[in-house]
């Protein structure tokens, strides 16, 4: 078990937590990572000292590097602590300079459970913390599983309003699973996006061309292996990562579950989406398949759903955006658009609903955007000399996640209307919100 160390804040004790004794072997590389950036930087002057040492001096080399990666891992373990207080979790980290985090838990809006290969394998976890207002995330790395939902669950708890007393005996709350990604489905829909047959397009045409260059088979293979390695590495990286993909629904958000290496365990925030994008990629019309991304504001949730049908995809936004419908008819920009943006002009598309503003573009590869009222902190109205004289204007409605949205090629006069009638929307979508807040069971 972890070692415990009570302190007094704010009149309270607070019990101090270590980080399970896995921690230190994560944490012994640093002198290896200095010791190969050395070598890297310098490689001649390495090799020249490595051809002076004897087989005896080197064995002592080796076995100094690990006394001494074990000594640092062991004492980074020692020095970091965690408590949680009746207000705030406290991070204590720090060797040689000592950091402490103050995260308000009032302040959180996810706590993720990751899983790395290694840590499944010795059965530890470590928690990833999204706190509103901050862009880099603070981590608890590692913790036994049971400690580590134990402590999530805890966490939730406070978040969620639970009064001190009871928040460590709430326990996870029960999920009731939406939508599961079978691996047939993920394995075709990653064959039919253009960009992996563009990988491998490319990792054939060019060492037939350096091939008829050069003649050199040494040639070939130093062009094409990157190439080909890099194609398949992607199309192979990207099926592990979204493995096993599970969207469950909660009392604290939708829960995902993915991963076949590497295990991650995300919660997208109630309240704090705000923007979701629909992907569909050319091949996968037929079949009537669709991808769902998020704009979390400061959190690093970026996909709901990696590949599914479209009908069980809308279901998920809807839960994602109580009381928002995903749109089925969209303005056109006109003609006279066309001067701006040959063909592809056709692709583009507005609708504005109760709930939310929905902007469409692409041909090939349509995407849709929908971005919540209540969620838009500004609207402007670009327009440039070209499209001044073709009498269009394009819409931006930036969102609290620093993305933007825009209707492109919008009748002039219509855009100008839409400027103020949006704003009009958002003020008023801001004053009917829900709260950001967790939700209780």
């Amino acid at each position: 078990m972890p070692e415990e160390r009570a302190g007094a804040v704010g009149g309270r004790e607070a019990v101090e937590r270590r980080l399970h004794p896995f921690t230190p072997l994560r944490r012994a590389w640093a002198p290896v990572a200095v010791i190969a950036g050395w070598a890297a930087h310098d490689p001649g002057q390495v090799q020249h000292q490595l051809t002076r040492l004897t087989a005896t001096a080197l064995l002592a080399a080796l076995a100094a590097l690990v006394a001494a990666a074990s000594l640092y891992g062991f004492l980074s373990w020692r020095f970091t602590s965690f408590a949680v207080t009746h207000t705030e979790l406290r991070i204590r980290t720090g060797l040689l300079f000592r950091r402490t985090a103050h995260i308000r838990l009032d302040r959180l809006q996810a706590v993720d459970v990751a899983r790395p290969l290694a840590a499944r394998i010795a059965g530890v976890a470590k928690l990833k913390l999204d706190v509103i207002g901050t862009d880099k995330k603070d981590e608890l790395a590692y913790l036994g599983e049971e400690e580590a939902r134990a402590l999530r669950a805890e966490l939730l708890a406070r978040a969620a309003g639970f009064a001190p007393e009871t928040a460590s005996g709430v326990g996870e709350a029960p999920m009731r699973r939406l939508l599961h990604v079978p691996p047939e489905m993920l394995a075709v829909s990653l064959l039919l996006i253009g960009a992996t047959w563009g990988s491998l397009l490319g990792a054939l045409v060019v060492p037939a061309l350096v091939w008829f260059g050069t003649h050199s088979v040494w040639s070939v293979l130093v062009a094409g292996a990157p190439l080909v390695g890099g194609a398949v590495t992607r199309t192979a990286g990207r099926f592990v990562r979204a493995y096993d993909w599970t969207v469950g629904e909660s009392p604290d958000g939708l829960r995902i579950d993915h991963g076949l290496l590497d295990r991650a365990h995300e919660t997208v925030p109630p309240g704090r989406v705000q923007t979701v994008r629909i992907v569909e990629p050319l091949l996968w019309r037929r079949r009537g398949w669709v991808r769902v991304e998020l704009h979390v504001a400061g959190s690093s949730n970026s996909v709901l759903v990696p590949v599914a049908p479209r009908p069980l995809a809308e279901s998920l936004i809807a839960r994602v955006l109580p009381g928002a419908e995903v749109p089925t008819e969209f303005s056109r920009p006109p003609r006279r658009a066309a001067w701006c943006l040959p063909l592809w002009w056709r692709g583009q598309g507005l609708a504005v609903t109760d709930a939310v503003f929905a902007a469409r573009q692409g041909l090939l590869r349509r995407t849709l955007s929908l971005v919540p009222h209540a969620k838009v902190q500004s609207v402007r109205l670009v327009q440039g000399p070209w499209e001044r004289f073709r009498r269009v204007a394009g819409l931006r409605v930036d969102t609290g996640a620093n993305k933007t949205v825009t209707a492109r090629l919008r009748d002039a006069e219509e855009a100008a209307a839409l400027l103020y009638a949006q704003a009009d929307r958002s003020r008023t979508g801001r004053l009917d919100a829900r709260p950001d807040r967790w939700m209780a069971s």
